[in-house]
C-alpha cells in the first residue's frame, strides 16, 4: 500500500521529491501519513478534497484486496 500511495502522489505533485510516506500500525490497522511540500497540498488535495476521497478510495481497494485495513492521513512538510 505504501509504495502505491508514493506512486499516485509523486504524479500528481510538482516536487516528487518531497514526498514521503510513513506507516505506522494501531489496533484498527496500518496507517499511511503521506507528506508534501506544502505549496504541493492543493494539488494532493483537490477542490473541496475530491482528489484526497480518490486516493483514499484507491488505497482502500487495494487493502480490500489484500484483506488488510489501511487509513490515509494527508499532512505538509515545511
Amino acid at each position: 500500500m505504501k509504495e502505491l500511495l508514493e506512486v499516485i502522489a509523486k504524479e500528481l505533485v510538482d516536487k516528487p521529491d518531497n514526498v514521503k510516506v510513513t506507516e505506522s500500525q494501531t489496533e484498527s490497522g496500518t496507517v499511511l501519513l503521506l507528506n508534501v511540500a506544502e505549496e504541493d497540498m492543493g494539488k494532493v488535495i483537490g477542490k473541496q478534497g475530491r482528489i484526497a476521497k480518490s486516493i483514499r478510495s484507491l488505497i482502500k481497494a487495494a487493502a480490500i484486496h489484500k484483506n488488510v485495513r489501511v487509513t490515509v492521513e494527508i499532512g505538509g512538510r515545511q
